[in-house]
């Protein structure tokens, strides 16, 4: 059963795209109604591949963005967000050239330690989410999952971003924010809302401390962003008392990969 499971995860399928939506002027969520998916945990994320006419193929990983199972559709459709990146070679045409009906090759899914699961024994220890940019992405499944599993953990997301036009989900992380008790912080590193009062900058370890959890709560945190973002931010938990086993990271490059 293992193998079979294994092997499963490591098949490529083609999924069907269901719908579309723009997150923001350069990312899209495309979500895919995938036959015989096996299912996945918050975090996960697939292999996409591209093929061209004369054979050429191209590989990239996203991220998941929908929770396992939330009650949209049954089976659930596989949504992935993605930025473009003007120099890319595959989000251009994912964001900006796949349509509904359009078939999308997919593996997955993948990883098994960057994962939020509600249930079990630590399903209320509490969760510190730190985003930069569209590392967003896996961290707004495990939301997501919390909010359809009726979780009961604490959630925290310290979001570093551009300027309010760039983040990703602003609308849904508002209704969550008033409705499902997510605690939202905003760092914005260049541009900050006009009238907030609250100056451009990047996350530091006042942020972390006053939008955080303190040590003492023993907070499971997921960070995931830039390799330098992550590199920072994991170093400052860290220096200020948090234990490297209670920290998890997914970090992602300039190719156009995860998330």
């Amino acid at each position: 059963m293992a193998r079979a499971a294994v092997l499963g995860r490591l098949t490529w399928r083609v999924g069907t795209v269901a719908a579309t939506r723009d997150e923001t002027a350069t990312a899209r969520t495309i979500a895919l109604d995938v036959p015989g998916w096996p299912g996945h945990l918050a975090g996960q994320h697939v292999d996409v591949r591209l093929t061209a006419p004369d054979g050429y193929s191209t590989e990239r990983s996203y991220s998941i963005a929908s929770a396992p199972a939330d009650g949209q559709a049954d089976p659930p459709l596989v949504e992935l967000t993605v930025q473009r990146l003007e120099d890319g070679e595959v989000s251009p045409y994912l964001t900006q050239t796949l349509a509904v009906g359009y078939p999308l090759e997919l593996r997955g899914p993948v990883g098994g330690w960057f994962v939020w699961n509600p249930g079990g024994p630590a399903s209320t220890r509490p969760v510190l989410l730190v985003a930069g940019g569209s590392g967003v992405v896996p961290l707004m499944a495990m939301i997501r999952e919390r909010a359809a599993a009726g979780g009961r953990a604490p959630f925290r997301l310290i979001y570093s971003v551009r300027d309010p036009g760039a983040v990703l989900y602003a609308d849904e992380l508002a209704r969550k924010r008033a409705g499902d008790g997510l605690e939202v912080t905003y760092v914005y590193t260049r541009t900050a809302p006009p009238g907030s009062g609250q100056p451009a900058g990047r996350i530091n370890a006042a942020t972390l401390a006053s939008a955080g959890w303190p040590p003492e709560e023993s907070p499971a945190v997921f960070v995931c962003g830039p390799t330098g973002f992550v590199e920072a931010v994991a170093d400052l938990l860290v220096r200020g008392g948090h234990g490297t086993g209670a920290i998890k990271t997914e970090r992602f490059g300039p190719s156009g990969g995860k998330p």
